[in-house]
């Protein structure tokens, strides 16, 4: 049996305060030690007042320990932490020293590998921390939308499998797939993240409609940010074959289809937004944030932002509030964060066809 390799890393994603990467602290072990040094004697209404801030952003906020039991960013997977362990995380994460070794603004690594669905027009998958994604994109000809006669379209179906979490069993997964769904139409509405008079063939009549199918494998955490990372993977390994519209004499027309592999059209993601989440804890935000720092989050913003650095979008989750203030921060550094994204993400793709047929494929079972 051939080794199994190691998808390609997003690089410079994951850094720690020496430089080097360090290994992750065990929760347990850290919530037993700040329990015999004395810190979970700080009672909870004052780690809840590090939650409120006071103002706006306390205004709405539910009780901080109803959070931390419930909270989540939608319906995905949560996860059950001590009072300990919560404290831990939020005076932390007030120092900018994080659970794992990483900055507020650190991204984990990012494993990335393309073409891994072979009947598909493109695919990728898309692993970040414990959150694994699959993502495919299939070519099919149709009919214009009747508001926009000379463009093709997106179509986006999110599958919540139940592998991922036992809490998408039977549907229990419907609900966040739909918002999933929602939000990546959201984010692609936009006439400049896709050119979609590109797959036009002939207006009114034909055009190429890509169905997006996402399936969450594994949810680790930060998933919509990975799931956008995905989605601009498979699009940019998309090869849409090239259609040429003959007319006879008559003025019927006949579509005929390439049949060279390599005679294809290739979709442009220059401008395709990735989603960075920010998750409030206490006073500060966090990119990236694990499970357990999602459990102990208010309230979060997602921000839609290009690889120039332009926010498309943004929308804000969770039972808390955010202050004005806060969310212009949350602005900057998702801009700041996000052009990072997108050109470590490029790097990667372009670097990764560049071998061609000497790639070594993992695959997404692998």
């Amino acid at each position: 049996m051939a080794p199994r390799h190691e998808a390609p890393r997003l690089p410079g994603l994951f850094q720690t305060r020496g430089g080097a990467q360090e290994k992750p602290i065990e929760l347990p072990a850290v919530a037993a030690a700040a329990v015999a040094a004395g810190a979970a004697a700080a009672p909870a209404d004052d780690a809840q007042a590090h939650w409120g801030g006071g103002g706006a952003a306390g205004a709405g906020a539910t009780r901080a320990d109803d959070v931390w039991r419930t909270g989540r960013l939608g319906s995905m997977a949560s996860v059950a932490l001590s009072e300990a362990e919560k404290v831990y995380i939020v005076h932390g994460v007030q120092e900018d020293l994080r659970v794992d070794g990483r900055g507020c603004e650190d991204y984990r690594c990012v494993e990335v590998e393309t073409d891994v669905v072979s009947n598909t027009s493109g695919s990728a998958r898309v692993k970040l921390g414990h959150t694994d994604i699959l993502v495919g994109v299939k070519a099919e000809m149709g009919t214009p939308k009747l508001e926009k006669p000379n463009e093709g379209y997106l179509e986006f179906f999110v599958d919540c499998s139940a592998n991922a979490t036992p809490e998408f069993e039977g549907r229990g997964g419907d609900d966040l797939g739909t918002e999933i769904a929602n939000t990546l139409y959201r984010i692609f509405n936009n006439k400049s993240s896709v050119d979609l008079k590109s797959l036009c063939i002939s207006p009114r009549e034909h055009c190429w409609i890509l169905y997006v199918d996402v399936l969450l494998l594994e949810c680790g955490g930060n998933l919509f940010d990975t799931i956008s990372i995905a989605v601009k993977a498979a699009l940019f390994n998309t090869r849409i074959p090239r259609v040429r519209v003959l007319e006879d004499e008559e003025g019927s027309k006949d579509i005929e289809l390439s049949d060279d592999p390599y005679d294809c059209i290739r979709l442009s993601v220059e401008n395709v937004p990735c989603i960075v989440t920010l998750c409030k804890i206490g006073y500060r935000h966090v990119v990236d944030a694990t499970l357990q720092e999602e459990a102990c989050s208010l309230a979060s913003l997602l921000v839609s932002v290009t690889s120039k650095g332009v926010v498309t979008c943004m929308r804000k989750v969770g039972k808390g509030s955010l202050d004005p203030e806060s969310i212009f921060e949350m602005m900057e550094t998702g801009k700041r964060v996000g052009k990072v994204l997108h050109a470590s993400l490029q790097s990667i793709l372009h670097k990764e066809e560049s071998l061609g047929p000497k790639r070594q494929k993992v695959g997404f079972l692998g």
